[in-house]
């Protein structure tokens, strides 16, 4: 199968699973403690207002982000629900309460956890945009006036940054396990991609690495702020960290284009290589899978299709 005629599909890696985002449904499937695979399924809905503004470019990548952080941590919020179900199991009380409290769900709760997502996604970018910024300033600020190099030092520090901080998390198990997942959705989109068959020992066969993966985003996010920051001039700190807040929606817009240029480029031997600093940091965000986290990503995948097609018949 050719990939010209194959939709093309996302995911992210959840606590215990994997999430996949189809045409109609974001499926999740996550492994429980007694080997059951368990899915959690959403529809995908979305407003007119917002079809739109995903059309134009540099805008669509901002609106991108926010949904999908939205409807992502739903996702990973069922997810370690089911691992906080799994760890009370012998508490019967507890697990009994977290049963109780899912029960009573509602849509404006649902809506919390979705704004709870973009908030989070925001607050945390503020924090890498911000820091560093601040950091570099009170380092070298009075050390000489070229905003250029100012810029370049600050990049410097962000990927600094940014490395210690993935470095340190995936040195916990949970988190180790949940780059496993991610290298494990990587496996099963390069195999859907390249018409394979989706076994254990086929989407084993193919890399973790995928030159879509929100982690070059975040790269992309760095170079191309570098360059967007360098057309404005600050006088103090605080203009600084202004300017950097101001001026965030435009550099999330512009990675997201750069992102999917590099992705359009990925097959030619020459330009490839725009893609590979991302690539480089996936070796963080991404660790080799076990057959049973293959077997996981491959179940979501094939249910988030189902639903696809089941929706195309429809």
């Amino acid at each position: 199968m050719s990939q010209s005629t194959q939709n093309i599909y996302g995911g992210q890696a959840v606590i215990e699973g994997v999430m996949f985002a189809g045409k109609t449904t974001n499926v999740t499937a996550v492994r429980r403690k007694n080997n059951e695979i368990k899915f959690f399924e959403v529809p995908r809905k979305t407003t007119p207002w917002i079809q739109k503004l995903k059309k134009i470019p540099l805008v669509r990548g901002v609106v991108a982000i926010l949904e999908s952080s939205a409807k992502g941590s739903q996702h990973l919020n069922f997810s370690m629900e089911s691992y906080a179900e799994d760890e009370l199991e012998d508490d019967k009380d507890g697990a009994a309460a977290v049963k109780e409290e899912k029960k009573g769900w509602s849509l404006s709760m649902i809506v919390g956890v979705a704004v709870a997502g973009i908030l989070s996604f925001v607050a945390g970018k503020l924090v890498f945009t911000v820091v560093p910024a601040m950091i570099e300033q009170l380092i070298f600020g009075h050390a000489f006036k070229n905003i250029i190099v100012h810029n370049l030092i600050e990049g410097v520090i962000k990927i600094l940054f940014l490395l210690s901080y993935l470095y340190i998390i995936s040195l916990t198990p949970l988190i180790k396990r949940l780059f496993q997942y991610h290298g494990a959705e990587h496996k099963v989109i390069s195999a859907y991609e390249a018409g394979a068959e989706l076994t254990v020992s086929n989407v084993q066969r193919f890399t973790r690495l995928h030159y879509r993966c929100g982690s070059s985003f975040i790269v992309f996010s760095v170079l191309v702020g570098i360059v967007v920051y360098s057309f404005f001039h600050w006088d103090s700190l605080w203009e600084r960290v202004y300017l950097r807040v101001l001026l965030l929606p435009v550099v999330l817009g512009a990675s997201y284009e750069a992102l999917r240029f590099t992705n359009a480029l990925r097959d030619l031997p020459v330009l490839r290589f725009l893609g590979y600093p991302g690539l480089w940091l996936q070796k963080l965000t991404t660790k080799e899978p076990t057959d049973e986290q293959v077997a996981v990503s491959i179940a979501s995948f094939n249910r988030m299709l189902e639903i696809d097609r089941q929706g195309v018949k429809a």
